[in-house]
């Protein structure tokens, strides 16, 4: 029961966050206006669309090969003619007649009030983003009856939530109904029609980027970052604790292929002190990671550390062990790898991110758990501690690479899982032309010329550019295949990559300082990519 709990948390959440500004006025227009029983209606039909919006028809549209933004247009095709019917009296009585029928009292409510509340579930589907994704993607079952449950716990909870704002708008404007109600339908009329325009235009994508997320701690407090929700999803809580351990380490388990060394076990290894580092050979994070890594291995390991590299594959090129056998070479890395390619091992330490280092102590139990980059400080020091040096020794003088300031988030370009993606429809799995949007928010991402969209990656057939408005100091992306890249920042030519053998990360741009800019891509034919990072 807790994982529908956090579902309708995060649908309130959702309900009051810049995300749900362009649908908020339609909700108080249409909630302050018809009878008494249209909030309601409104509210069904924005959880009933919004609900199977998100279990259905996205894959719907997807499998008939439809334009993704079908939907979309379809509600604000719907939006334009309620705000109609409030504008046009006769014509909110003529569609209201199937409605009523259903029901032994008139019309007037369910009529315009589901219609409304229909088109705006379509348009608010996208809200639910990052969230309900991870959320579903956490306790999806075999059957798909919890993806159903959590859903729907999400469709309430935004639904309860945008119905309060729709009764208290009417009961703010029940005065002025009575003073003159032809003037105030038609305003209400007018407040709807000028909302649908906004949509139209893509104001709403603009609108959101101009207001601050002030609900990211919340959502933090209640999704993925919150030490109880951790824990009932199967991860382990990295708050401080009332000891400095963590319990037994648990064994390296599902492990297919030893890199380095014959097969370790934690029982085996007993006696050291061991630094169990999950990281997968693509990862921005991890490979800045590295040098720190190596460092105290060549430091400590005669001391009694041992290091233990756990490669869980994000990417499918990931999977193969060819690929990691030379990625570990090329990067220099001695120590013992194993590949967790079922994530076995990363599900028996409940782990959540990459990298992640688990320091253990001579006994076997867990010391201190360092999810991300930096703090190698610290790190060192408990290394230090568990193996008995003294408090004075000098530690390692590797820098710390970790980027301290806001950039791009990771953009991903497979249709799995892209975001702030602001280009032509995507048609997944297939070839198709692509074209470039006039205007593009800030971090937002699109395609031109001939592409293949697949699950994880994009593939350039023909005449294949990609745009994305950056923030960062440096600029990487994983590539694949065989070719070349060429790329451009605010029109002007910075340098040209060749793409050949691994697929692996490539910087494409370092600047001394933080820059913002238009990058473009031009690919020739072949080339492979799958994800933007950014430091």
């Amino acid at each position: 029961m807790f994982i529908y709990g956090i579902a309708a948390l995060a649908g309130i959440v959702t309900a009051i966050s810049p995300c749900a500004y362009p649908v908020l006025p339609i909700v108080f227009a249409g909630g302050a206006s018809g009878g008494r029983r249209r909030p309601y209606a409104i509210i069904a039909g924005l959880v009933t669309t919004f609900l199977v919006s998100l279990l259905a028809l996205t894959w719907i549209v997807d499998q008939l090969g439809l334009p993704k933004d079908l939907l979309r247009n379809i509600s604000i095709g719907l939006l334009f003619l309620v705000a109609a019917t409030l504008l046009v009296p006769q014509l909110g009585r003529l569609l209201e007649r199937p409605f009523a029928r259903l029901s032994r009292r008139s019309g007037g409510d369910l009529g315009g009030g589901f219609l409304l509340g229909a088109s705006l579930g379509l348009v608010f589907a996208p809200c639910a983003g990052v969230v309900l994704t991870g959320v579903v993607g956490e306790t999806a079952s075999s059957t798909g009856v919890r993806r159903v449950g959590v859903a729907l716990a999400y469709a309430l909870g935004t639904g309860v939530t945008l119905l309060l704002i729709a009764l208290f708008a009417r009961r703010r404007l029940e005065r002025l109904r009575a003073l003159n109600v032809n003037r105030l339908r038609i305003a209400l009329g007018v407040v709807i029609g000028l909302a649908t325009v906004g949509i139209a235009l893509d104001l709403d994508t603009k609108l959101q980027t101009k207001f601050p997320d002030y609900t990211s701690g919340l959502q933090r407090a209640i999704g993925e970052k919150s030490c109880y929700t951790r824990k009932r999803l199967g991860q382990r809580c990295l708050a401080s604790h009332s000891g400095p351990d963590y319990g037994r380490a648990p064994d390296f388990t599902g492990i297919s292929t030893w890199l380095n060394t014959r097969a370790l076990t934690i029982e085996k290894l007993r006696g050291k002190v061991v630094l169990v580092d999950f990281w997968t050979y693509s990862c921005i994070n991890c490979l800045r990671t590295l040098p720190h890594l190596k460092a105290w291995y060549a430091a400590y390991h005669k001391a009694g550390l041992e290091i233990v590299g756990v490669h869980t594959p994000e990417f499918a090129f990931e999977h193969v062990v060819s690929n990691v056998r030379r990625a570990t070479h090329e990067l220099g890395v001695r120590y013992p790898v194993a590949i967790d390619n079922k994530a076995a091992t990363w599900n028996a330490y409940q782990n959540a991110a990459w990298p992640t280092e688990y320091l253990i102590d001579r006994a076997g139990h867990i010391r201190e758990i360092a999810e991300g980059e930096g703090n190698y400080f610290e790190t060192e020091r408990t290394i230090m501690k568990l193996l008995g040096k003294p408090e004075n020794m000098a530690v390692s003088a590797v820098p710390d690479r970790t980027p301290h300031h806001l950039t791009t988030p990771e953009s991903y370009l497979g249709w799995e899982r892209i975001d702030r993606y602001a280009g032509s429809p995507i048609v997944p799995d297939r070839a198709a032309t692509y074209r470039f949007t006039l205007e593009m928010p800030p971090d937002s991402l699109a395609y031109s010329g001939r592409w293949r969209v697949e699950r994880q990656r994009i593939v350039a057939i023909r005449d294949a550019r990609l745009r994305l408005l950056f923030n960062a100091e440096n600029v990487y992306l994983v590539l694949g295949g065989q070719g070349r890249l060429d790329v451009l920042v605010n029109g002007r030519h910075e340098r040209t990559i060749q793409v050949s053998g691994l697929n692996r990360l490539y910087t494409l741009l370092r600047y001394p300082t933080e820059k913002q800019g238009l990058l473009e891509l031009r690919f020739t034919p072949g080339v492979s990519a799958y994800a933007f990072t950014f430091g």
